[in-house]
């Protein structure tokens, strides 16, 4: 399992969303620059957010984007679920995948449904809030002054 660049990313702008944000909108610009990623990519992930209903998007002058959820009760397995085609650490588990004629004689499959269900508890597990508690106290920035993006 791998996680897709715009998985990574999209879990790095929920993340400074909750802590940026509250509650308020915020600029695709202002994100764009924190998380050094581009606007015209930033787009595409945002909307995918929105049409998930994880984020809130307006227009307009005040518009921008702001959490449609509690950062307590928003976990990384609801983003990557949105984001990836597929977290399944192989592919007959994937959401799509066609029935396997060898299922029932896999010896295999037993360990990988196990391990594809321990992922999506951890994953489930995990929220924004958390990533919140451990940032540290530097207000985001890392020495030299840069953003925080912890290569998320």
């Amino acid at each position: 399992m791998r996680i897709s660049t715009k998985g990574r990313y999209a879990l790095r702008v929920m993340i400074d969303l909750a802590k940026n944000g509250k509650g308020e909108f915020v600029k695709l610009q202002e994100l764009s620059g924190r998380q050094q990623i581009s606007e015209k990519y930033l787009e595409g992930i945002l909307g995918t957010l929105v049409r998930g209903k994880l984020l809130e998007g307006a227009r307009g002058k005040g518009g921008g984007y702001r959490l449609n959820c509690n950062p307590a009760d928003c976990s990384v397995w609801d983003i990557l679920s949105l984001m990836e085609t597929s977290v399944a650490p192989v592919a007959c588990l994937d959401r799509n995948a066609k029935k396997c004629d060898r299922a029932k004689f896999c010896v295999t499959l037993p360990v990988w449904k196990d391990l594809d269900t321990m992922i999506r508890g951890y994953l489930s597990s995990v929220t924004l809030e958390q990533f919140l508690r451990n940032m540290p106290e530097s207000e985001g920035k890392i020495p030299g002054g840069k953003e925080w993006n912890c290569g998320l």
